[in-house]
């Protein structure tokens, strides 16, 4: 297969496959945001919160990956190795809302780890002030990183989109890649959803209501799941990054260039389907998931359209609604 053939492969490889994860990453996590906040049951819970931001992020995301999509199909790449400042900003965007993901799953995990504790005094230790906090926090840190490293990045002719400066590299290689985009994430996730889900294990012991008992067992559990994707669709891109920067191939070697861009699509790819992934993990993995969702698209969402409907046709609404009532949505979930 030569060179030109690989190119075409990854270039038609990326277009279907983007399209295909921006479909599904739109519907699966707008989906995730209507559950998690149209439905009583998760309010107040701070995964909860953490996962909605998670899933803005993810949309936001997605909107970054189908400007390079629309780009790609139109001038055969991204054109982040023509323009500089564009080679700056795709960098940037990239960057904080992948940060921001990464590290809104591990304050999920780190919140079911500390409300499902056996102490009282560690159960206490998250409100949802302090994890308004922590989501500002961390958003605010990563997007003054991103602004401050994507000034490194620079369109080279014949190389693409890399970064120019030799500190930078050397930054990059073995602390931005290695630790804050790989290991401090993945780690800091793995560890907080093993102890939650050792903690959920014990829950029965403990005089808890049964309603937030059930809660805690749900979000443990889906928290773990989603831990372990993070972990096996970040872990190779993390690893490949650190090798392209350090040994980046010009254009002017075509073969080894066309199997570089080819790795780097599928290894991309696994972080693209990382962000529009979350909400089929959830919903195939956890029956009581599934009602929620049937719940809220069915009982509220579409009700609440005919409803509306109803009222402009100068329909007679009747004046109370099970919708209404906090009780029978517990009853029903």
């Amino acid at each position: 297969m030569s060179s030109v053939d690989i190119l075409h492969f990854s270039t038609q490889y990326t277009l279907y496959n983007a399209y295909i994860i921006l479909f599904m990453g739109l519907i699966g996590n707008t989906i995730n945001i209507l559950v998690f906040h149209r439905l009583k049951l998760f309010h107040g819970n701070r995964s909860a919160f953490f996962l909605i931001t998670e899933s803005i992020s993810n949309i936001l995301y997605e909107f970054v990956s189908m400007s390079l999509t629309i780009l790609t199909s139109i001038y055969g790449d991204d054109a982040t190795g023509r323009s500089d400042p564009w080679c700056k900003i795709k960098f940037m965007l990239a960057q904080v809302f992948l940060l921001i993901t990464y590290f809104m799953i591990c304050c999920a995990s780190a919140d079911q780890f500390f409300s499902t504790h056996s102490y009282f005094h560690r159960r206490q230790f998250c409100t949802m002030k302090s994890a308004r906090c922590s989501a500002f926090i961390i958003i605010t840190i990563w997007l003054i990183h991103s602004v401050g490293f994507a000034l490194f990045f620079s369109a080279t002719p014949f190389v693409g989109c890399v970064i120019s400066n030799p500190n930078a590299v050397r930054y990059a290689s073995f602390f931005f890649y290695p630790v804050l985009a790989g290991f401090l994430p993945m780690t800091i996730a793995a560890t907080f959803s093993l102890f939650a889900f050792r903690n959920v294990r014990r829950i029965v012991r403990r005089q808890v209501p049964i309603v937030r008992r059930r809660l805690d067992r749900q979000m443990t559990a889906m928290v773990f799941l989603r831990v372990i994707f993070f972990i096996c669709l970040i872990f190779p891109y993390s690893f490949y990054r650190i090798y392209a920067i350090n040994y980046p191939v010009s254009r002017t070697q075509p073969l080894p260039y066309a199997i570089a861009q080819l790795l780097q699509t599928f290894f991309l790819s696994l972080v693209r389907m990382n962000s529009g992934i979350n909400f089929y993990i959830f919903f195939l993995t956890s029956p009581r998931f599934r009602r929620q969702v049937k719940f809220v698209l069915v009982k509220k969402c579409w009700h609440q359209i005919v409803h509306r409907c109803c009222f402009d046709n100068n329909q007679i609404l009747p004046e109370t609604s099970d919708l209404d009532n906090p009780n029978k949505e517990l009853e029903d979930l």
